[in-house]
């Protein structure tokens, strides 16, 4: 068995990486990865209090963070792919669509 502590380290360090990839990087489809990493940290934090406490609680509601984050990323996807057909890149300095 894995330890809480160990667990919810892994957790933060993975959040971390994720928060680092938003602030940091400029392009659309990183900053999505970036975003489900984010989730995911948040996911198996849930869990492995669930796992600690012995209740199945954090894994219900780990099942409807992940259900919001496959039409997260459905959305997502389908709105790079638009700004791709519209301006021919997914760097986000590059696009400016509420600029006249």
């Amino acid at each position: 068995m894995i330890p809480l502590s160990w667990l919810i380290a892994l957790s933060a360090v993975v959040f971390a990486i994720g928060v680092v990839g938003v602030l940091v990087r400029r392009n659309a489809l990183v900053i999505f990865m970036s975003i489900e990493l984010m989730l995911n940290a948040a996911n198996l934090a849930f869990v492995a209090f669930a796992s600690e406490m012995k209740s199945l609680d954090g894994q219900v509601f780990v099942f409807f963070v992940m259900t919001v984050a496959a039409a997260e990323a459905a959305v997502g996807l389908a709105i790079i792919i638009a700004l791709f057909r519209h301006r021919q890149t997914v760097n986000l300095q590059n696009i400016n669509l509420l600029k006249g």
